[in-house]
């Protein structure tokens, strides 16, 4: 079996205030929002994530981003008014991460791989 891409759905409350916040995560506007309770970013060709409103199954999705930069990628979310924990070392000293969570619960992990 072969896969070629993956699609991260973040199920939500409401859409308008997650989609405001996920504007501030990724730093800028949803790619498509092809109906009323779903917006979609394209973070790679094969990458997307989308958030959907689904209030029964928000807050229980974990979802993690490779970063290239931990401590660049805090302080730009800091400056979007987006907290996270302090970076730890994790994976045998492999890599750093630190987590955020938004509104409605779901955790964002970012990794950076240490060389």
């Amino acid at each position: 079996m072969m896969f070629k891409a993956v699609l991260a759905v973040i199920p939500v409350h409401e859409l308008g205030p997650a989609a405001q916040w996920y504007e501030s995560f990724f730093g800028r506007p949803a790619d498509q929002q092809p109906m009323d309770t779903l917006a979609e970013w394209h973070l790679s060709e094969f990458g997307v994530v989308q958030v959907f409103q689904d209030p029964d199954r928000a807050g229980r999705t974990s979802v993690n981003f490779a970063v290239d930069d931990l401590d660049t990628t805090l302080s730009t979310l800091a400056g979007s008014g987006i907290t996270a924990t302090d970076p730890q070392i994790v994976s045998s000293g492999r890599q750093r991460l630190a987590t955020t969570t938004d509104a409605d619960g779901n955790t964002l992990g970012l990794i950076q791989v240490i060389a």
